[in-house]
Order: structure tokens, then sequence, then C-alpha cells
């Protein structure tokens, strides 16, 4: 197995909604699989123990890319190391510093965005739901929900035009008004979803770095919270970032009796991620600085 090590300066950039400055590199671990998934649930462990932090995207006046390696929601914990995971395989086998940063950037804007483009602040995919459609829509994941044998449903959403104080940008009537149609779009889009009842009996049906979307028991919310599943002794377990430890955890009980015990979660949906980029690997090697590599 090799690893690679990755250090991004989180450095003053046009492009980038900084998080640290640049004396406050962190170093990140990647581990490549066979498979994407693998590369980004591997990846994500070693992660564990960085902290849950609410709203790291939130703070800048106009929506740029933020990037920060070293606290998480859940959302961007998925789409932080899945964007590294993709990299990964896209690049050569020894690539330079830019080149990861580069490559990552493009991905974790391509994830988090509708249609891969930052533009304003309805444009970044907010509800799960919009997320696993677009990125399905791009080719980076598939819904397996059906697949696996969940039941068909479809739920109105309205969360956040809801709740606006926890939204400062939809205090805009424009911005406001986007988001009205995005959560009508999401209403009106029946989907399939696993319940909680029927999750044990199915979960022999999961792979390893499936990323597993909880669905919400209240009105208005399609999903909250998210995670990658990951098999431990024979049992399927939630890797993830949790606002209920404050860092990122695997969790102690099985997924199924993790759901069973919160009654805030109504069942699951569950994307696959797909092995699309293909490595470069016959590319001359640039002179700069690679990146170290053990195999």
């Amino acid at each position: 197995m090799k690893f690679r090590l990755l250090w991004l300066g989180l450095l003053a950039s046009p492009l980038l909604a900084l998080a640290q400055t640049a004396d406050e590199l962190r170093q990140i671990t990647i581990v490549p699989g066979r498979t994407v998934a693998e590369t980004a649930v591997q990846t994500a462990g070693t992660l564990l123990g960085k902290p849950y932090v609410y709203h790291t995207l939130e703070g800048n006046e106009h929506e740029q890319l933020v990037v920060n390696l070293h606290e998480f929601d859940c959302s961007t914990f998925i789409e932080t190391t899945l964007a590294l995971a993709l990299a990964e395989q896209e690049l050569p086998a020894k690539y330079t510093p830019a080149q990861l940063e580069t490559t990552f950037c493009r991905y974790l804007t391509k994830l988090r965005y509708r249609n891969g483009q930052i533009d304003g602040y309805a444009s970044r995919l907010h509800y799960l739901s919009d997320w696993l459609r677009d990125n399905e829509r791009k080719g980076l994941l598939q819904d397996v929900t059906h697949d696996i044998g969940g039941i068909q449903v479809q739920k109105a959403v309205n969360y956040m035009t809801a709740a606006v104080h926890k939204y400062p940008h939809l205090a805009d009537p424009a911005v406001y008004k986007q988001m009205v149609q995005v959560q009508s779009d999401i209403s009106q889009q029946p989907f399939y979803f696993i319940p909680t009842k029927l999750f044990k009996s199915l979960e022999s049906k999961f792979r390893e770095g499936d990323i597993v979307m909880l669905t919400a028991a209240r009105p208005g919310l399609d999903m909250r919270h998210v995670g990658y599943a990951t098999w431990r002794n024979g049992r399927l377990h939630l890797l993830h970032a949790s606002s209920d430890y404050k860092k990122v955890v695997l969790t102690p009980q099985p997924l199924a009796e993790y759901l069973l015990a919160n009654k805030r979660l109504s069942g699951v949906r569950v994307a696959r991620i797909k092995s699309t980029a293909v490595r470069m690997a016959m590319q001359p090697e640039s002179p700069q600085e690679t990146v170290s590599a053990r195999r």
C-alpha cells in the first residue's frame, strides 16, 4: 500500500475563501485503495478525532470555494475526502503539490456546486437530495437505494426558507426566491429510501465506502446527516463528522443500532461512488518537487 502526504497551504488566493492562514498548514494522508470509494473511506479514516464545526462554509459576502482541512461538518467531511480520492485517481503516479492542489480544488468545486459552477449562494448544493441528484448527473455518484431494496416516497422540503434566521444570505429577496425554487424542485422529485426497520435485513448489500445519507423524520427536511459506510467485524458502521461527539468518529455501535436509537432519523439513502477518472500513468515526470510516495 502506498501513502501520499498532502500539504495544502491555505494561502490567500482569488479562487479560495480561506479557512486558515499560510502558517496553519495541515497534513493530510491520502491512502489509496483499489477504488475511489476505498481511497475515500481510508483517507477519511486518517481524520478521526478532527473537530466537528458548524457553518465552516459561511462568513463570506460573496460565494467562493472554501478549503478547510482541519475541521468539518458532516457534508464537508464527505466532500473533502471524496475530492481528495478523485484527485488521487486522476493524477499520475508521481505528481507535484501544485498539481494535487489544483485537481483537488477542481473536484471540490464540482462536488459542492450545481453543475460544478460557483454562481452565488443558491448554486451551492445545500440539500443532500440536491447534492446527490446533481452529482449523479455529473457521473460521480449513483443512487443505489432502489437496488438495495428501498421504497419510493415523496416529501415536501422547505427547511431553509422556514428558518431564514439560520441563513443570513436568505435575507436577500433574490437569493430567497432562488432557494424557494430549489426546494420546489426537490419536493417534486420522488425518491427511494430504506426505512430504519428494514435496514438490518438489507445491510449485506452495502459496500465499503458507500455514502450513507440519513433521512430526517421531521417535516420539511430531506436528510439530517451523512457519512461513509465501513465494515467492522462483519457489521456495517458509520464513519462521519459527528455533531454529537463534536469530532470525526466511527460509530461504536453498528449503523442499524445507531438508526434505531435516533428517533430524529427515518432511514437512509445510499450513494455509490463511481470510478470514472483515469490515471495518467504515462505522463512524463515534472522537474518540480513531487509528492512523496511509498509503495
